[in-house]
C-alpha cells in the first residue's frame, strides 16, 4: 500500500514535469514527419527503430540519473517516515520508468492509430512498442544502479552518457573488428553470446527480425535468423532481456539499502 501512495506521488509529479511532455512529442512528431515523408509504414517503421534504438536508452539513463539525484531531499524526507527503502525504492522506480514507458508509446503509437488500417506492419509496430518499452526498464534500471553508485551528480550524468556511447556505438566497432580478426574461425556462437550481452544490440535483432530484414546483415543476419527466428531463441532473447531489467535493478536496490542518506 505503501508503494502504491509513493507510486502515485512520482507519477503525477513526473507527469507535472517539462521532460515527458517534450519526450512523448519528440516520438510524436519524429513518427509522423516518417509516416508524412518515408513511405508505407513498414518503410516508417524501419527508420523509427533506428530513432528508439538510439534516444530510448539514452533518455532513460539521463532522466533517471536526473530524477534520483533531484529527489535525494525528497527520500531522505520519505525515509524518516514509516517508509521502508524497499518500499520507496519500488515507488521511484515505477513512477519513473512507467511515465516514461507510456510517454514513448503514446508517441509512437497515436500517428499510426489515426492511420489505422492505411499502413502496413502492424505486427512489427508491435514489436517495437514492446521493445521501446523493455528498453525503457532496462535503462532506468541502469540509470538508478549508477544514480545509487555515485554520490556525485556530474560523475553520475557522465558514467550515464559514456555507458550510452558504450552499448550504442563502441561496442558495435568492437565486434566488427573482432569479426574481421578472427574470420577464419567458426564465430557463430561467439557473435550470439556477444549479441545477448548487450542489450541494445539484442533489441535491435530482435527487431530486425520482425521487419524480415536479416538479408541487410549479410552472413551475420543468416546466422541470427537461424537461432533467433526459432521459438527457442526467441525465448533466449526474452529472457536475457528480463535479467537485463532484474540485475542491474537488484544491484541498485541492495546498494539503496545500505546507502547512508
Amino acid at each position: 500500500m505503501t508503494t502504491l501512495k509513493i507510486l502515485k506521488y512520482e507519477l503525477a509529479d513526473v507527469v507535472r514535469g517539462r521532460w515527458l511532455p517534450a519526450y512523448a512529442a519528440f516520438f510524436l512528431l519524429a513518427t509522423e514527419a516518417l509516416l508524412r515523408f518515408g513511405g508505407t509504414g513498414e518503410q516508417a517503421l524501419l527508420s523509427l527503430m533506428n530513432v528508439v534504438l538510439f534516444v530510448s536508452p539514452l533518455m532513460s539513463l539521463i532522466f533517471g540519473s536526473v530524477y534520483l539525484y533531484g529527489a535525494r531531499e525528497f527520500n531522505e524526507l520519505l525515509l524518516s517516515q514509516p517508509v521502508s527503502r524497499r518500499q520507496l525504492f519500488g515507488g521511484l522506480y515505477l513512477g519513473l520508468s512507467l511515465p516514461l514507458a507510456l510517454a514513448f508509446a503514446l508517441g509512437v503509437g497515436i500517428p499510426f492509430a489515426a492511420r489505422l488500417g492505411a499502413t502496413g506492419g502492424m505486427a512489427a509496430l508491435m514489436v517495437l512498442l514492446a521493445i521501446g518499452f523493455v528498453l525503457t526498464l532496462v535503462f532506468t534500471a541502469i540509470a538508478f544502479l549508477i544514480a545509487v553508485r555515485l554520490d556525485d551528480r556530474a560523475q553520475g550524468l557522465g558514467a550515464a552518457v559514456l555507458l550510452w556511447l558504450l552499448v550504442a556505438v563502441v561496442y558495435d566497432g568492437l565486434v566488427m573488428l573482432g569479426a574481421a580478426i578472427f574470420i577464419d574461425y567458426p564465430l557463430e556462437k561467439p557473435l550470439l553470446a556477444l549479441m545477448v550481452l548487450n542489450p541494445l544490440d539484442l533489441a535491435r535483432v530482435i527487431l530486425l527480425m520482425s521487419f524480415d530484414a536479416a538479408a541487410l546483415m549479410g552472413y551475420t543476419g543468416a546466422v541470427f535468423q537461424r537461432f533467433f527466428g526459432s521459438p527457442a531463441g526467441l525465448a533466449v532473447a526474452s529472457a536475457a532481456l528480463m535479467i537485463w531489467i532484474i540485475v542491474p535493478l537488484a544491484g541498485a536496490l541492495r546498494l539503496f539499502g545500505r546507502k547512508d542518506f
